[in-house]
Parts: structure tokens; C-alpha cells; sequence
């Protein structure tokens, strides 16, 4: 009997899947899969294990398309490929030498452009329903300086995830994992796509 909050019941069906259980896409399965209507701006990120994180993470959720931006490095790069563990290889990615043309283009194919950043009248995370609309660009920015001032006149929308400590400041591959699975989560409740 193991003592604690949860019913022995719960622990006795605990077991670890193998990598067959899983249901694991091919590469090829993947690049022909319905993605997620969800493409990220990555703009002058620094950290390349950062770059890798988030490519993780498209793929992770079944993101359309990753745009990097400005100084942000792209693939093929081994400390990319060091957290990305291969995602470059399934989610669809181009680079833009400025964040602006980037938008542009999102913006005249529909997209609605959204940054995650600190702003004032920000949404809040939990109150922005991304399923009322079909496409979005979500922006990053930088590590340090956040989403470019230039950038933020060109959204639609800020969403800030509410934070209750001292530092209200999320490392970017943590924030992404967060915007995004909620605006995934949204998306798909109700069409038995999980």
C-alpha cells in the first residue's frame, strides 16, 4: 500500500509506453498531415537551443510553419539540431532578413498577427479564445529587448501570460510551449482531434 493523495488503483496502471505505443509520425507522414493553422515569427532570437526548443514544439503540436527573422539562426545547425531532436526536418521554415516583410506576407494570406508580449491592455492568456479565428501568426522576440516596437504597431492582438512572482519573465521556449498548447487547445476542443 503506498501512502499518499492519490488511490492505489491509479498506481497500479502506471507503465511507461514504448516508442511504438506512441503513434510517432514518419517525416512523411507528418509534411502530409493537416497542420494546425498556426505559423510562429521568431524575431532576433539569440539562443539557438531556443530556435530548437520551439521547432520541437511546432512539431509537437502539428504548427503549419515556423518564420525566422532577423539575426535568428537557422537550421541546419548543430546546436539547433541539439534541442530540436530532428524537428527541422518535419516542420516548414523560412527565414526573412526583417520580421516586417514577414508579417506582410502572413497578413495579406489572412492571418491574424498576434505577439506575445507585456503591452498595455495586453489580453490576458486564459481570456483569448483563439478559436473565433482560422489563421495566426504568433510573434516571439527577443530574449532581453521582447517583440520590437515596429512589430507591435503591425498585431492585431498582445497576449501576455499572466505570471505571479517576481520576475514576470518566462524564458522564450517556455512561453512558446505555453501560447501555443492553449491556442491549440482551443482550437481543437470538441474536434475529437487528440
Amino acid at each position: 500500500m503506498v501512502n499518499g493523495p492519490w488511490p492505489n488503483h491509479y498506481l497500479c496502471f502506471m507503465r511507461k509506453l514504448s516508442m511504438a505505443e506512441l503513434g510517432r509520425k514518419t517525416v512523411d507522414e507528418f509534411k502530409e498531415s493537416d497542420k494546425i493553422p498556426v505559423i510562429i515569427v521568431l524575431d532576433n532570437i539569440r539562443s539557438m537551443h531556443n530556435v530548437g526548443s520551439v521547432f520541437r514544439t511546432a512539431d509537437a503540436f502539428l504548427l503549419e510553419a515556423i518564420y525566422l527573422c532577423g539575426y535568428t539562426a537557422q537550421p541546419p545547425h548543430r546546436d539547433i539540431q541539439k534541442t530540436a531532436l530532428g524537428a527541422t526536418e518535419t516542420v516548414e521554415w523560412k527565414y526573412f532578413k526583417a520580421a516586417v516583410d514577414a508579417i506582410q506576407i502572413l497578413r495579406d494570406a489572412g492571418y491574424r498577427i498576434v505577439a506575445v508580449e507585456q503591452v498595455e491592455k495586453s489580453i490576458p492568456l486564459q481570456d483569448f479564445l483563439s478559436k473565433q479565428y482560422d489563421k495566426f501568426a504568433v510573434i516571439f522576440g527577443n530574449e532581453v529587448e521582447g517583440v520590437d516596437e515596429s512589430l507591435l504597431k503591425l498585431c492585431d492582438d498582445c497576449i501576455e501570460i499572466p505570471q505571479l512572482g517576481m520576475k514576470h519573465s518566462l524564458n522564450i521556449s517556455v512561453a512558446a510551449g505555453i501560447v501555443l498548447w492553449e491556442i491549440v487547445r482551443n482550437k481543437i476542443i470538441g474536434s475529437n482531434k487528440i
